[in-house]
């Protein structure tokens, strides 16, 4: 061949690479769905800015334990940072966000030439250009000590390997942190045992995780600590924080040292049982068993004709969406499923699960569950049957119990939800029980049942001025969350007198509307509204956001909040108005700018405040209104701007799957604005075709074969090759599997989606509520 024609192919394939970016990558060795994963998108954090506050989470799907890099210091919520440059050990994590923290971790660190312990003695220099970031196995090279460090994982237990440069003195740290802790050497068996007892949140009675490390090769030398103090001679030491340094024969980088690891919060013993999740099973075996999980949970969503960017921004958003809540259960000798409970400190059987806040998850993680994942979602549900059994309350946030954070009684809607799209095989009257207990009561803490619950259920509201703070988002989220049961109750069959007592809760909402502003305003015990009202205040009558976020929190029943307004075009101007103001507020409530409040102010797109959740549905409320092709400019806006799969990826928390879930359903075409409700509210496809591998064996596909970076707007869809006029799709209608088939165009078709026959549900002109 000669230089020209070899001249002319060349740049050929190189120009087909840049038009054609994800066709080359599925070609060429990337189809495995996890390769488009990056576990560092939304790590470049800290506590006044988040880009996402995660943290690159080496696990499996739901696992009971994951693995990070911690660059932060013992304690810190920050675990890893991505602007870090020295890394203290490889930790195992249950933390579900920074604010809320860890509990029982526990960290390996390799270090050689001299016996270091201490956390800041034993950081290394690591740069990210030496590190591989997988959600099923994580790689660093450590420069203080020549040494590269490898983790994979299986759901309790982990696999390591050390490659330590030639030298005579290499050494493993174990770090069993503070707050109570116990280590165990036991050379003889190349061994090391002992629990952590460290938590943050919560009051856990009887905590401890337990762990077990197994090397595979002898000890040269060993010796426990206890804060900065070795005991040589000593192998086993309980206090406030100990740990271990074991060192080792090594002949170089060819010459590797593994560890084997598993946890338990149930006995040393069944940590050990754990540890038979590795089996025989090589280090490289491990970790091809995690990335084939991976591969299967990820596969459950196929989008293609796409960028590479949008790629990787999509399967790495659906990565994190797939950790919590995480297991707590375990399985015995026998093979039953048992667990610590976190409510009672006994070891009793079933499922748990723990590490998520249904303030934040209720909105898209669970409907995603739901619809992709349902299997898992049974098992929690029956999880939260436990905890209604132990705890006597359903959790708002488990952390991995109560935890008293956040505001909202919104296990109503992840209960009935669950139930609502067809997930069965559990104690459902129970939890009908567990319901409409919390929503009578006040909890053993703030967050738990329903605080200000008298003055809701006398009033309808929550008032401004008696002592309870965020009034107006609980009244808001109570009246979401009493339709929520009235849903699940109507479909157990309840007596019309339970329906319609939770039907008229539903509507309190209309309480807190001051048609002087068309906003939600907080309301005085007496029944004149708060004074003076600044609806840019943040805090004060509602939760991290202010009254412009917060007065489109009534997600079954639009169609009224848009007749209190005055009509269709008043609602639309004041959705309008959200995007057109300037990020002005009044950080007065919280004495200083707190880091939500920053990153609506530097977004440039005015009062909408994506990185926080109460707003995350608004854009998606024109459909209901008859402007539907403002929702799908605002999606296609919010996705491209506010999502990358890099370190500043998110444009605020990431919140265990929340901001992650909007995307996904975003990216498919529609969102679960109301999750109690069997419908999505659509948008517009990101991608030119998405398949859903349903549990039921069925698939469904969005076509969208005109999409593109112009091309955002809906002209016409068709499901299963029927013209499909409707401003959203059916649950059912997915589950049965087909095709929804959407012409995207440059320009909005302005006469689809315009009429009310076209719009979702509202319970205003629900003809058929009893």
């Amino acid at each position: 061949m000669n230089k020209q024609k070899i001249k002319f192919l060349a740049l050929f394939f190189y120009f087909f690479t840049l038009w054609f970016p994800n066709l080359f990558a599925q070609s060429h060795g990337a189809t495995d769905l996890v390769d488009f994963v990056n576990p560092l998108m939304g790590t470049d954090s800290n506590p006044s800015l988040s880009n996402g506050n995660t943290y690159p989470a080496v696990g499996v799907p739901w696992g009971m334990n994951m693995w990070t890099p911690q660059t932060g210091k013992m304690g810190d919520g920050w675990q890893y940072t991505y602007a870090s440059n020295k890394i203290r050990g490889l930790k195992q994590t249950h933390q579900p966000s920074p604010w809320m923290n860890d509990y029982g971790q526990f960290s390996l660190m390799p270090v050689s030439g001299k016996s270091v312990f201490d956390q800041d003695e034993r950081a290394s220099w690591f740069s990210h250009k030496a590190e591989v970031a997988k959600p099923h196995y994580y790689k660093v090279y450590l420069a203080d000590y020549d040494v590269t460090a490898e983790v994979t994982p299986t759901e309790r237990a982990a696999m390591f390997r050390f490659s330590f440069g030639k030298t005579d003195s290499a050494f493993v740290v174990l770090d069993a942190f503070d707050r109570g802790s116990e280590v165990q050497i036991i050379p003889e068996k190349n061994m090391i045992i002992g629990y952590s007892s460290r938590y943050s949140r919560g009051k856990l009675p009887n905590f401890k995780n337990y762990f077990v490390v197994v090397f595979d090769r002898p000890f040269t030398n060993q010796a426990v600590w206890e804060g900065k103090t070795k005991k040589n001679g000593v192998l086993k030491i309980q206090a406030d924080h100990v740990g271990a340094i074991v060192g080792f024969k090594s002949a170089g980088k060819h010459d590797v040292i593994h560890a084997r690891v598993a946890s338990s919060f149930i006995s040393a013993e069944q940590a050990q049982l754990n540890l038979k999740e590795l089996g025989n099973n090589s280090f490289d075996t491990v970790a091809s068993n995690a990335r084939k999980q991976w591969n299967d949970k990820l596969g459950k969503i196929k989008v293609e004709g796409g960028t590479i960017d949008q790629m990787r921004t999509f399967y790495s958003c659906l990565y994190r969406t797939l950790f919590f809540p995480n297991k707590l259960y375990e399985l015995d000798a026998k093979g039953n499923i048992v667990h610590y409970s976190p409510y009672t400190g006994e070891i009793l059987p079933g499922y748990m699960f723990g590490g998520t806040g249904f303030w934040d998850t209720f909105r898209a993680l669970y409907p995603l569950l739901n619809m992709v994942y349902p299997s898992i979602n049974k098992e929690m549900q029956e999880g939260l049957l436990n905890c209604y059994k132990e705890g006597g309350f359903l959790p708002e946030w488990s952390s991995p119990g109560f935890a008293d954070i956040m505001v909202g009684n919104n296990s109503a809607s992840v209960v009935a939800e669950a139930y609502l799209k067809g997930i069965r095989g559990y104690d459902i009257e129970t939890l009908y029980e567990a319901l409409k207990h919390g929503a009578n009561n006040e909890g053993p803490m703030t967050a738990v049942g329903r605080k200000g619950v008298q003055y809701y259920n006398d009033l309808g509201y929550v008032p401004y001025d008696v002592g309870i703070n965020e009034n107006a988002a609980r009244t808001l989220e109570y009246a979401y969350d009493d339709f929520a049961i009235y849903r699940l109750a109507k479909a157990l069959g309840k007596p019309k007198e339970e329906l319609e007592l939770y039907a008229k809760r539903s509507q309190n909402y209309k309480h807190l509307f001051d048609p002087s502003t068309n906003l939600m305003r907080g309301k005085n015990k007496d029944g004149s509204f708060q004074s003076p009202f600044n609806p840019l205040t943040w805090g004060d009558a509602f939760t991290e956001g202010n009254s412009w976020h917060y007065s489109w929190s009534v997600f079954h029943d639009v169609q009224g909040l848009i007749d209190l307004m005055g009509g269709n075009k008043t609602f639309v101007n004041m959705l309008d108005s959200v995007f057109v103001q300037p990020p002005i507020f009044d950080d007065n409530y919280y004495g200083g700018v707190i880091h939500e409040i920053r990153e609506m102010q530097i977004a440039d797109m005015g009062q909408y405040a994506h990185g926080n959740q109460p707003i995350q549905h608004m854009i998606y409320l024109y459909n209901y209104a008859g402007e539907p092709w403002k929702t799908q400019y605002w999606a296609r806006e919010t996705m491209n701007r506010m999502y990358s799969a890099t370190a500043d990826g998110y444009c605020g928390d990431e919140d265990n799957g929340q901001t992650s879930a909007w995307y996904v359903f975003s990216a498919l075409g529609y969102y679960p604005v109301c999750p109690a409700m069997d419908e999505y509210v659509l948008g517009a496809p990101l991608f030119k075709k998405a398949t859903i591998y349903l549990e039921n064996g069925k698939s469904f596909v969005i076509e969208a074969p005109n999409n593109s970076d112009k091309n955002i707007y809906v002209h016409q869809a068709s499901l299963n090759a029927k013209t499909h006029n409707y401003n959203y799709i059916k649950h059912a209608d997915i589950l049965k599997g087909g095709v929804f088939k959407v012409d995207m165009r440059e320009q909005p078709n302005k006469s689809r989606g315009t009429q009310s026959s076209s719009f979702p549900y509202s319970f205003t002109t629900d003809k058929n509520k009893f």
